[in-house]
C-alpha cells in the first residue's frame, strides 16, 4: 500500500486532487462559501462520494498547517484502500478461510488504527469501513497501527449492508459484537467469519445488525457495561483465533 499525503490545503489544490483521482476521506469547507472555485469542489466532492464538513474560520485556521487554506480542506487518505476482493485473495493465497473485521461507526482514527493492529496479529485477512461516518486511514490511524496498516488491508466500501449480503453469498458468516448477544465462548466462531464491531457509545447500526447472523457478547463482571471498541475488537478476535487453531 503506498503513502499518500494527509491534508491537502488551498482551492487549485483540492480541486486539482479531485481531478487527479486522489482518495479524499473528508472535504472541510468554510460555512458560508459559496463562490465559483468552491462550487466546483463540493461538486467533484458529491461525485466522489466525499462527506462535506462545514466549519467556522478559526477550525480550519486551526487545522490548517500552511495558513493558506481559503477556505477549504481536504482530508485525504494517509495510505492507499484495497478493495474487498484483495482480503478474500489473501485468505485465499495463505490456503485460509476468510476471517475479517468490518467496522460501523468507528469515527476515532486512534480506534481504527488499533483494531488494524489487533487485525494483524490476530492474523485477520483485512478491514472493511464504510465511506461515510467513518475515520480512514489518516496519519493518526497509522500511527496506532504500529505499522500494521503495511501488512493487513483496508477496504472502504459504499454501503455496509450490501457488502455483507455480497460476502454471505461467498460462504462468510457475521457476528455481531452485541453486549446483549450469546456469551462468545458458547459459540462456534471457526470457519470464513466476519467480525463486525461498532463504536463504543453507539454499537453496530441496526441495519448492519439485522444482517449479521450471530451475536456475540464478552462475559464482563465489573461495574460499567462496555469496553472501548478497541478492546472490544481484540477479546473476540482472540476467542476466534483460539478457536481457529483447535
Amino acid at each position: 500500500m503506498g503513502y499518500r499525503e494527509f491534508t491537502i490545503e488551498g482551492r487549485n489544490a483540492v480541486l486539482e486532487a479531485y481531478r487527479s483521482g486522489k482518495s479524499i476521506d473528508r472535504l472541510y469547507i468554510l460555512d458560508g462559501c459559496q463562490d465559483g472555485p468552491i462550487t466546483s469542489i463540493k461538486r467533484e466532492a458529491r461525485k466522489a462520494g466525499t462527506p462535506i464538513k462545514y466549519v467556522t474560520k478559526d477550525r480550519l485556521d486551526q487545522m490548517s498547517e500552511t495558513g493558506r487554506h481559503q477556505g477549504v480542506i481536504a482530508a485525504a487518505a494517509a495510505y492507499a484502500y484495497a478493495e474487498v476482493e484483495d482480503i478474500l485473495q489473501a485468505a485465499e493465497e495463505k490456503g485460509e478461510p476468510p476471517f475479517l473485521f468490518l467496522l460501523d461507526n468507528i469515527e476515532d482514527p486512534h480506534n481504527l488504527g488499533a483494531i488494524i493492529r489487533t487485525a494483524n496479529l490476530a492474523g485477520a485477512h483485512g478491514v472493511i469501513i464504510p465511506k461515510d461516518r467513518a475515520a480512514g486511514l489518516t496519519a493518526a490511524a497509522a500511527r496506532t497501527s504500529a505499522g500494521a496498516i503495511n501488512y493487513t488491508p483496508v477496504a472502504k466500501v459504499t454501503n455496509l449492508v450490501r457488502t455483507i449480503e455480497e460476502l454471505k453469498k461467498k460462504g462468510i458468516w457475521f457476528v455481531c459484537a452485541d453486549m446483549d448477544g450469546t456469551r462468545m465462548y458458547d459459540m462456534d466462531l471457526k470457519g470464513p467469519i466476519c467480525l463486525v464491531i461498532g463504536s463504543e457509545g453507539e454499537g453496530v447500526g441496526r441495519l448492519v445488525k439485522e444482517k449479521c447472523d450471530m451475536t456475540a457478547a464478552i462475559p464482563m463482571k465489573g461495574n460499567i457495561d462496555s469496553l472501548n471498541a478497541s478492546v472490544a475488537a481484540g477479546v473476540l478476535a482472540y476467542e476466534i483465533l483460539r478457536q481457529r487453531e483447535m
